[in-house]
């Protein structure tokens, strides 16, 4: 297996409300290739978002897993499509976030994620001078109701850019097998065409030859050639239907 590892500094970038870093990427991940993603925490307690999309290949599936400091597994999974997970860094230090597509041996996958960094901690905003302290309240809510509806918008269009490349690969899929069943169809037909030519011709050839050989009192009673190719009709339906079938 092959293991490449990514490293991603993740700088905090002081905000008034909140101190959030975060990146987003999407990268290529080749047959059985194991590929890591590295982001630094530290001041615990922070809340930490991650999320991932497999956008084509294969089966638009990856293992994932997310390790934090000394080695402990937070979280794991096989063989999942996509993923949209949120948990608590109590501990500095460093998280790996790593993508395994071992169980492919051809597949590529395009995979989309994102890592966001969120400190709890909000900051203390200057006050007016005889501005109530309603309406600075008022303010942060007005401010952190818009941040979640922006976060519900960014979701939903991940989501939907999932959905589009999923089925826009199904259909690519079914375009294909239509084609290539149209292409053995139309050679089964030929090949039915050309076997009844060569099988009335091989028989009447036949007939021919035994009517020649017989004694003249000797009546030849010959197949319907009718009856005949209905029966090489019927057993070319039947070897066609367990091909398919």
């Amino acid at each position: 297996m092959r293991l490449h590892t990514v490293a991603l500094s993740l700088l905090a970038l002081p905000c008034w409300l909140t101190v959030v870093s975060a990146t987003a990427l999407t990268y290529k991940l080749d047959a059985s290739e194991k590929a890591c993603f590295y982001t630094y925490v530290e001041s615990p307690p922070a809340k930490v978002a991650f999320y991932f999309a497999v956008q084509s290949g294969g089966s638009f599936d990856v293992d994932y897993s997310v390790v934090g400091p000394n080695e402990k597994v937070i979280m794991e999974g096989s063989k999942e499509r996509q993923g949209d997970f949120v948990f608590s860094a109590e501990t500095v230090g460093e998280y790996r976030f790593c993508f395994d597509n071992d169980m492919s041996t051809f597949a590529e996958k395009l995979v989309d994620f994102e890592i966001t960094v969120e400190n709890e901690e909000r900051a203390k905003l200057p006050s007016k001078q005889g501005a109530p302290p309603e309406q600075a309240s008022a303010l942060e809510e007005s401010i952190f109701k818009i941040s979640g509806q922006l976060s519900t918008i960014s979701r939903n269009q991940k989501y939907f850019r999932t959905r589009e490349n999923r089925n826009f690969s199904t259909v690519r899929s079914t375009e294909q097998r239509i084609f290539n069943f149209s292409v053995i169809e139309g050679l089964m037909m030929m090949t039915m065409a050309a076997l009844q030519v060569f099988i009335v011709r091989f028989f009447f050839q036949g007939a021919r030859k035994v009517i020649f050989c017989l004694p003249p009192t000797v009546q030849v009673i010959s197949p319907n050639p009718a009856l005949l190719i209905s029966m090489i009709r019927l057993r070319m339906m039947q070897f066609l239907a367990r091909f398919l079938f």
